[in-house]
């Protein structure tokens, strides 16, 4: 995917496991969801009684050491990788987020966004919450942990019932793990089993870095509850909302080796590719993906259409990661610095490029010229999902429609302004076809401007920081 696209907001993990360093299991849980933020990452473990938690801003190998892992000490765990999408990069809004009240402590790790969590901010100011953060995930946290009841479920219920948006959660009280699931299902969450216990995790990828076992996807709405006595589920009381799945959760957002919808990624887009190629053939030489996340795509690309596969962009994985930034003249290098071509998979080719989607543009261009540079006689740009035209509220770092190049341009006006010789998209049809999973159970608000809930045009993912 170019430079300049998408970024999901957070990766949650949990583990229940009496003799398991839970906290080690955390740290490679955490590890394998990396994709899902690299801003900061944390743990908080607990053994009955107590909660710890360490956070740290930064990548998941440098946020802890060996000594911040053995302090961490208990039976249970939920750890936190993020992005921000509501509230700025700071060490303060790293999560897991703990708040402790009359009723006990929470941490709470969140993947999604709160639609209204201005509105729900202030009336925990009222209250007299006294917030740390400029998340909302730390919103979210204090609602549950302030609500009276009989037990955790029911403190969880009575904060649903107040949330509008996007939220898959992995809570920790003191004996117990609890997975929560909005009622929509719009982030993923996912149940494994483990000797000696159970682990939730935002990607099954996760459970096969520790050995864990899948188990099944939560259900939208769903919370389930993890302590001595084993896994307990609890269907939400109102189920006539319909599941909407992020459909760029299918597209780009999850690892090609996690199961979700029913399927293994890297066999959906491999269908994708496939759809592609049948609804916008073209004349080539050869299929190169922009890597990493179009290569499955790719694959089925060339599958289908017979024209050779071939690597004709390497990519850097590392220089994305790191925090010394480039000077001035590196800075106008843009693409160069994360991708090199080979010239002698390209000279005198016509290239089909493969990417998963288009959101700015703004390296695109550059991307068709490196190609260009190094030999390329065409660049046909083929997208293996539909035009991004409106912004996501719900749990994704995305442009203001006004910066969306398919919402203010024609799709040959777009190949005209990146260079290519033709670009053809996905449609959404054949998107659905490729996932196979039903035409009604996703969330397309940033394709058709339809969104499953609410939502606040242009929201500022800042705004917190001034309430």
């Amino acid at each position: 995917m170019p430079l300049e696209e998408l970024r999901e907001e957070c990766g949650v993990f949990g583990i229940y496991a009496p003799g398991v360093d839970v906290a080690r299991a955390t740290y490679f849980g955490l590890y394998a969801l990396q994709h899902r933020g690299q801003e900061s990452a944390g743990i908080a473990s607990a053994d009955g009684t107590d909660i710890r938690v360490h956070t740290r801003m930064g990548l998941v190998n440098t946020a802890f050491s060996e000594e911040n892992l053995q302090s961490l000490t208990g039976h249970i765990a939920i750890g936190h990788t993020r992005y921000s999408t509501t509230g700025s990069s700071h060490p303060d809004n790293a999560g897991p987020m703990v708040a402790r009240s009359a009723f006990g402590t929470v941490a709470v790790s969140h993947n999604g966004n709160l639609v209204n969590s201005d509105i729900l901010r202030r009336e925990l100011q009222e209250s007299g919450v006294q917030f740390a953060t400029s998340t909302d995930s730390e919103v979210l946290t204090w609602r549950i942990a302030l609500n009276f009841g009989p037990d955790i479920v029911n403190r969880i219920k009575q904060a649903m019932s107040r949330f509008i948006g996007a939220y898959s959660l992995a809570v920790l009280i003191p004996d117990a793990l609890v997975g929560v699931r909005d009622p929509h299902g719009i982030r993923p969450l996912c149940l494994g089993k483990i000797d000696g216990g159970w682990v939730i995790a935002s990607e099954t990828c996760a459970f096969q870095t520790i050995g864990a076992e899948f188990v099944r996807e939560l259900d939208p709405g769903e919370i389930v509850v993890i302590d001595e006595s084993g896994v307990r589920s609890y269907a939400p009381e109102d189920n006539r909302k319909r599941q909407a799945t992020c459909i760029f959760e299918t597209i780009y957002f999850a690892r090609p080796d996690s199961f979700m919808m029913g399927g293994r990624l890297h066999l959906t887009r491999q269908r994708m590719g496939a759809e592609l190629f049948r609804e916008h053939p073209v004349d080539a030489d050869v299929v190169v993906p922009l890597p990493d996340s179009a290569v499955p795509a790719a694959i089925g690309f060339a599958r289908e259409s017979g024209i050779p596969y071939a690597e004709g962009l390497i990519k850097n994985r590392y220089i994305g990661r790191t925090f010394i930034q480039p000077d001035q003249r590196l800075r106008e290098q843009g693409v160069k610095l994360k991708f090199n071509a080979l010239p002698e998979v390209l000279e005198g080719q016509r290239v089909a490029l493969i990417d998963d989607t288009i959101v700015r543009g703004t390296t695109s261009k550059p991307i068709v010229d490196l190609l260009r540079n190094n030999g390329a006689r065409e660049v046909h740009m083929r997208v293996h999902a539909p035009p991004i035209k409106w912004p996501c509220y719900l749990g994704v770092d995305m442009a203001k429609r006004s910066e969306l190049i398919a919402a203010n341009l024609s799709v040959e006006e777009i190949a005209e302004k990146i260079g290519a010789d033709s670009i053809g998209y996905l449609s959404l049809d054949g998107l659905l076809r490729a996932i196979d999973a039903g035409t009604d159970c996703f969330c397309t608000g940033c394709l058709t401007g339809q969104y499953p809930v609410p939502v606040q045009m242009e929201m500022d993912k800042l705004s917190l920081e001034r309430v």
